[in-house]
């Protein structure tokens, strides 16, 4: 919409000339917003919706500025139309006529009356209280209607930018809402039986909600752009819609793993058994080796093997159990739960059986050390030295009888291997307290 730009004191011919060219140009532009603005897809739907909130007062407020506007613009168009007429009496315009037209053109010469229900609603341009009736310049009335025509057009935009965005996404987000509802009943994901259930409970009542308050009252869910005097500057608030859409998207994932679950539940039930079987004979082998162990080995301190422990077997029955009457969300848990179980145990059953054979694979070190001294003699041609013999034979007397004493024998193995290291002229062999070579001896 234009902006009229007052001449000076009295006009001539020309300049009256010039100036309703410009007028009639202004009342052409005006006449096109107008007529857009009552042909706006959003007023349309503003008149048409029941609104609440703050669309509900703006729209109020709205609604009567269009109206003054449709007064104001009929009241130029009047002004304008008495102008033209004066100008058109005469070719050469007349002084009486050019001041007329100077004062119809400059001065507050526009009366606009309207009744206390047009304009009891709509702004003032100073912001003060509305009048039944006001004197208008064509500049200042052209200032007055370009500013209801910007914040009624603000309002209509805004509101329709809304409804055009947020609803139908709602419309889209609540039927993927309601394929999720049938998968994840399918699988037993029900409100009440799993928090999923419960979710989507809960996004649909916010859904229903939100899509109820975005079409009663646009503008609760607008955020104006900060600066911008553009009419619909500004965007929609999908804060509620973007929060409600990542949620439904956690449960899709959820109900994912629990559709995976009902895929493979019978392989991963089938390897939780065997990884339990295989912690069960690995205790096994752990308690027969103790009692080998407390045979063959004397003042050794042997670790207790515990037995397997009951509770992951009942829980892997009742995963089975949830299994064959298709409880896959109940399954989904248990059996990632078991399956870390599972594996600890396994650990903890391999760490009891090292622990218990840790004394059999010290004195099965002690022979092979013995043995290894014994070939290095050899080598050296004193195989039958009657001293080293002697040696020899005591540790081998303490190694393999039962029960061994560990403390005892590795006594023997070093004194033969100080009598072989003596005779062979190398160097001394560490004591029982000392650093020794685990590499073996040297050739």
């Amino acid at each position: 919409m234009g902006v009229t730009d007052p001449a000076g004191p009295v006009m001539d011919r020309d300049e009256v000339d010039r100036a309703l060219a410009r007028l009639g140009q202004e009342h052409e532009a005006i006449e096109t917003s107008l007529l857009a603005l009552q042909d706006h897809a959003g007023r349309r739907l503003l008149e048409g919706a029941e609104l609440t909130g703050i669309t509900k007062e703006r729209w109020t407020t709205a609604e009567a500025s269009i109206t003054l506007l449709w007064a104001y613009f009929d009241a130029y168009t009047d002004a304008l139309r008495s102008a033209r007429e004066i100008r058109s009496r005469r070719r050469w315009s007349s002084r009486d006529d050019l001041v007329e037209l100077t004062e119809l053109l400059r001065g507050e010469s526009v009366t606009v009356a309207g009744s206390a229900a047009t304009t009891a609603n709509a702004p003032t341009l100073h912001g003060g209280s509305g009048k039944l009736s006001e004197q208008f310049t064509l500049v200042t009335l052209v200032d007055r209607m370009n500013e209801l025509y910007a914040t009624s057009l603000d309002m209509v935009v805004a509101a329709d930018a809304v409804w055009s965005a947020l609803p139908a996404r709602i419309d889209l987000l609540a039927a993927e809402l309601q394929r999720t509802r049938r998968l994840a009943h399918s699988v037993g994901v029900r409100p009440g039986e799993h928090p999923a259930g419960d979710d989507l409970e809960r996004i649909t009542r916010t859904l229903t909600n939100l899509r109820a308050e975005v079409v009663s009252d646009p503008l609760a869910y607008w955020v104006p752009a900060q600066g911008s005097s553009a009419p619909g500057g500004g965007r929609p608030d999908t804060t509620v819609y973007d929060r409600e859409a990542r949620a439904l998207e956690d449960v899709r994932r959820e109900i994912d793993a629990v559709l995976t679950v009902r895929q493979d539940a019978e392989q991963r039930l089938v390897k939780l058994r065997d990884v339990l079987s295989r912690a069960d004979r690995t205790l096994a082998e752990a308690r027969t080796a103790r009692g080998e162990v407390l045979a063959k080995i004397a003042a050794t301190e042997v670790p207790v093997v515990s037995g397997p422990p009951t509770v992951l077997q009942e829980q892997l029955a009742t995963a089975a159990e949830y299994r064959r009457h298709g409880q896959w969300h109940r399954l989904s848990p248990l059996l990632e739960s078991l399956e870390q179980k599972a594996e600890d145990e396994l650990l903890r059953a391999r760490e009891s059986l090292t622990a218990v054979t840790a004394p059999l694979a010290v004195r099965a070190e002690l022979r092979g050390r013995l043995d290894a001294y014994k070939a290095k003699v050899a080598r050296h041609g004193l195989a039958e030295d009657p001293f080293l013999i002697e040696r020899y034979d005591a540790a081998r007397r303490m190694l393999w009888s039962a029960p061994c004493d560990l403390r005892v024998a590795e006594q023997a193995v070093l004194r033969y291997q100080h009598a072989a290291a003596e005779l062979l002229g190398g160097p001394r062999v560490p004591g029982p307290r000392e650093p020794e070579d685990r590499g073996g001896p040297g050739t």
